[in-house]
């Protein structure tokens, strides 16, 4: 079983001297219910843990790195990066559904790639590595796979409020979203959506639910709109 996790530890760049510790941490609670194991040999106490130390490392990070910004600011950016769709979409980039265990009814509707579900194995992920590695190794990982490119990723999870206001401020038409396809089975299903100003298509996102397509389209839309802005300022120098 510990082999299983080869693959999440070189992607993470941390190999535990506590294997346990790792399969504790990718174990959720309905493979707990269904193993009839005591409730403790689940994730959700390092998930407790985790949150913890995720907090204190961003709080730290974010007084360091926007020293000009006042609590509320400061309060409104750490809730952003550690909301259950950031912490999903890190995930996400390590494949971190891919290592879970997970009871068989959670498996067959779609758990792998549930927000809820991946975001707090990712907590407790940094949960066990502090327990087995200590703070450094802990405050590590998370600047290297969840405080890394913020502004992008804050682009990102505000992307339709962000592209909202740009619309307003240079059209006439109204912004609106297009489902282009919806695949798959229920428990894994894909989508696709385009984002339109008046008729006129200014990007395209894909998700396993139709609001991150949506998000995605959007992210697409702002680069479309800033690209053609600095298009036209180039011109105007010229």
């Amino acid at each position: 079983m510990n082999q299983k996790y080869n693959g999440l530890e070189e992607i993470i760049g941390y190999f535990f001297k506590q294997k346990s510790l790792l399969k504790q941490a990718m174990t959720h609670s309905s493979y707990m219910n269904e193993k009839r194991w005591e409730k403790t040999r689940c994730n959700e106490r390092l998930e407790f843990l985790g949150d913890a130390v995720l907090e204190l490392v961003t709080s730290d990070f974010l007084y360091q790195e926007f020293s000009e910004l006042p609590e509320g600011e400061l309060t409104k950016k750490r809730a952003g990066l550690v909301c259950e769709p950031s912490l999903a979409y890190c995930a996400e980039e390590i494949h971190l559904g891919e290592y879970l265990l997970l009871g068989k009814g959670e498996e067959a509707t779609g758990g792998r790639f549930r927000h809820s579900i991946v975001s707090d194995a990712m907590e407790a992920l940094i949960g066990a590595i502090y327990l087995d590695g200590g703070f450094a190794n802990a405050k590590e990982f998370i600047h290297r796979f969840i405080l890394n490119d913020i502004e992008h990723k804050q682009l990102f999870f505000d992307s339709k409020t962000i592209l909202q206001e740009l619309v307003q401020s240079r059209f006439e038409e109204g912004l609106s979203y297009e489902l282009l396809k919806e695949e798959g089975p229920d428990h894994n299903k894909w989508f696709e959506v385009r984002a339109l100003v008046g008729n006129k298509e200014i990007g395209k996102g894909t998700g396993r639910t139709k609001k991150g397509a949506e998000q995605a389209a959007a992210y697409r839309g702002i680069l479309t709109l800033k690209g053609s802005a600095g298009e036209e300022k180039t011109n105007e120098e010229d």
